[in-house]
């Protein structure tokens, strides 16, 4: 049997060349300040992986995404076994553009301070009085550079996005940026509108696109999952505060409250974790996460 290494490994996902394709796994490590924390949450992988799945199916329409299969069946046999089983997926190899396409339907987290400080997120300027978590007029975009591990990701400007693909990709650079800028606000907006109605709001999320050999914008790494966006129950929604989320932000606000715990969490926050990743599976997909 062909034995595989990881080729690229992540704070959350191992990459693995397959010749022709990539095998992207999940694991059940969890992040959180740019920090791999000491707990792992079991199965968060698997609901990550299916939750993508879920997404690039509903949207192949918009605009073509990386994925092959997530059936070890379809992948070598290395892949065939438990540990991979619900968390991988076989993907197609894609020149990836060094940019993170955020984009964000509500005024939330450092978009929120920044607004109380200048009236503006990430440069864009926006309307007087927004209250914290209020709904946009209409989403914004707001790239930024991808940094390395450890390191923190820098906002910049769409023009700014523009020198940055021009620099790696001469002659293209205005053409790309356009395009993943127009595709990452077609996806949010029908995503974001099928999850209200599925009693989710997306407030913010990200999303990555590559080259496919032709040239093609393609999109590809995770969609719309805990990991990547910020998911808030509809539920008891009121603008004017902070709200509950479907995310990390439970882990996070445990940290901010627990500065000694050396990334350590206690199990119950381990178990309340993968609860609210297994909740909004469920309410997204129609299905219990099994």
């Amino acid at each position: 049997m062909q034995e595989f290494t990881p080729i690229k490994e992540g704070k959350v996902r191992e990459v693995y060349d397959n010749g022709e394709s990539l095998i992207i796994v999940a694991t059940d490590r969890i992040s959180a300040f740019d920090v791999i924390l000491k707990n792992k949450i079991a199965g968060k992988g698997a609901i990550l992986t299916q939750m993508s799945k879920f997404w690039f199916d509903f949207t192949k329409d918009v605009v073509p995404n990386h994925m092959l299969s997530v059936d070890v069946k379809n992948m070598p046999e290395f892949f065939q076994n438990e540990k991979f089983d619900g968390n991988s997926m076989m993907c197609k190899k894609l020149e990836m553009l060094p940019i993170e396409c955020i984009v964000r339907g509500y005024i939330t987290g450092s978009g929120w301070a920044s607004y109380q400080e200048n009236g503006m997120v990430c440069g864009i300027k926006l309307p007087e009085g927004l209250k914290e978590s209020e709904k946009l007029p209409e989403p914004i975009y707001t790239p930024s550079t991808k940094a390395e591990i450890g390191l923190h990701d820098e906002n910049i400007s769409f023009e700014k996005s523009i020198e940055v693909l021009e620099a790696k990709f001469p002659g293209h650079g205005e053409e790309y940026a356009t395009k993943i800028k127009d595709a990452t606000l077609a996806l949010y907006k029908k995503c974001a509108d099928y999850a209200y109605s599925k009693g989710i709001i997306i407030a913010d999320t990200k999303f990555e696109f590559g080259l496919d050999e032709n040239g093609n914008v393609v999109l590809g790494d995770e969609m719309l999952t805990p990991d990547s966006s910020r998911f808030w129950p509809l539920e008891g929604y009121e603008a004017g505060k902070g709200q509950p989320s479907f995310d990390k932000q439970f882990v996070r606000d445990w940290l901010k409250a627990n500065p000694d715990s050396d990334y350590l969490l206690p199990e119950e926050v381990v178990t309340k974790t993968v609860d609210k990743y297994k909740e909004a599976f469920a309410l997204l997909t129609g299905k219990a996460f099994a």
